[in-house]
């Protein structure tokens, strides 16, 4: 099934896609090879021998529905030293798996299924490394872009993009998923400038484990919830709300759980956000600048180093990556550069588990990209871009 287009964006503003009709035309793409055979629950490839490096397991999302685009989950394993990819087998069976999220236990990864008929599917990843397709089930919204594992392991949370509302599904002790337990819409308040409808792009947990919080693109609104930890319902109990048009988009908690950040893609701004643990109460601060100079870069995903001391933004019209210094105990940015990303249209950034290497997922060029990451904050390329058809998640494993 082919996911019902997007509803039409504003002028100036990529659909959620990002035009790739335009981009699957382009002769680059169409020179970036598969990942290799795909394999229904086929096995990754074996570690590498032991030795003064490791590799360890990288998971690729893409688009399964369009022409040129993936044929599931693309696995992979990566140089802990080098940041160097290998390519694996595919996980078949799996649609439109463009946002992935693993399991506490590290035992079961889940995928949406972005199209109009949203569902979010389970995998298991057994002890020797061999992946099963264990279900999925339906979100009852439509186009869900983002999902995570609530840190108790028992809840599944996924965001609908198209519909606006965010759903919860419980998680069985092996892993695959029941039937979903809520579904809440954002029905207030009114859609900001260029908006048809609330636009749920991201839905987390607070560091505290306390609050479940869903950023909504189409309401410019942060919307903070209680997750009742017995039946699996959400009850609201704030909201946070962010410039009208600014379209909030991805946050990301400082280690210390007292302060977030925020991408706004659509005036492009970083906001640096005060959590308030008692109550869920999530305060923006103004506007900071992306470092890309005039215009609209479509800031995408902000990430945290896992000592909280430089938080990193992906900007997909600019092609590049914005670093930020931590100061205040998380309290605030201080802009200190960008780089060139390497690819096109950086659409989602993971580092990994200690932080060392940062990776990127370009959508239009097709490639992952990494960069070392120093200690003092900056990024070196490591190698040149990982051939990934229509990348637009990597998922480091630990």
């Amino acid at each position: 099934m082919n996911p019902a287009p997007h509803p039409a964006p504003a002028p100036g503003l990529p659909g959620r896609r990002s035009l790739l009709g335009g981009l699957l035309a382009g002769a680059a793409l169409a020179a970036v090879p598969a990942l290799a055979a795909p394999a229904h629950a086929g096995a990754r490839p074996a570690p590498a021998p032991a030795g003064p490096r490791a590799t360890r397991p990288l998971l690729l999302g893409t688009y399964t529905s369009e022409g040129g685009g993936g044929t599931g989950i693309g696995t992979a394993t990566y140089d802990t030293g080098t940041g160097a990819i290998t390519p694996g087998p595919v996980i078949t069976g799996v649609e439109n798996p463009s946002y992935l999220a693993p399991h506490p236990s590290g035992a079961t990864v889940y995928a949406v299924a972005e199209q109009s008929a949203g569902a979010v599917t389970a995998v298991a990843i057994g002890p020797d490394g061999t992946y099963e397709v264990l279900g999925s089930r339906p979100t009852g919204g439509s186009g869900p872009t983002h999902l995570s594992v609530h840190p108790s392991g028992r809840w599944l949370l996924s965001a609908n993009y198209t519909s606006g509302s965010v759903a919860v599904h419980p998680i069985a002790e092996d892993g695959s998923l029941g039937e979903r337990t809520d579904l809440v819409t954002h029905s207030s308040p009114p859609p900001g400038p260029g908006q048809g409808g609330p636009h749920a792009h991201q839905i987390v947990t607070s560091p505290d484990g306390g609050h479940v919080l869903a950023v909504d693109l189409g309401t410019d609104t942060v919307y903070t919830y209680r997750l009742d930890a017995s039946a699996g319902t959400l009850t609201e109990v704030s909201r946070a709300a962010l410039a009208p048009g600014s379209g909030p988009r991805h946050l990301a908690f400082h280690p210390g759980g007292r302060f977030a950040y925020l991408a706004c893609e659509l005036d492009n701004t970083m906001v640096v956000c005060a959590y308030d643990p008692a109550t869920g109460a999530l305060t923006p601060g103004p506007g900071q600048s992306t470092g890309t100079g005039s215009g609209v870069s479509y800031p995408a995903q902000p990430v945290v180093t896992g000592d909280g001391a430089y938080v990193y933004l992906a900007n997909r019209g600019h092609n590049s990556l914005t670093r930020y210094a931590v100061e205040g105990d998380g309290a605030a940015l201080r802009l200190l550069d960008t780089v060139p990303v390497g690819g096109d249209w950086p659409r989602q950034l993971a580092l990994s588990p200690d932080s060392s290497l940062l990776f990127a997922a370009n959508q239009r060029s097709s490639t992952v990209t990494v960069f070392g990451v120093d200690p003092d904050g900056s990024l070196t390329g490591a190698g040149a871009p990982f051939p990934a058809p229509v990348a637009v998640c990597v998922l480091p494993l630990p």
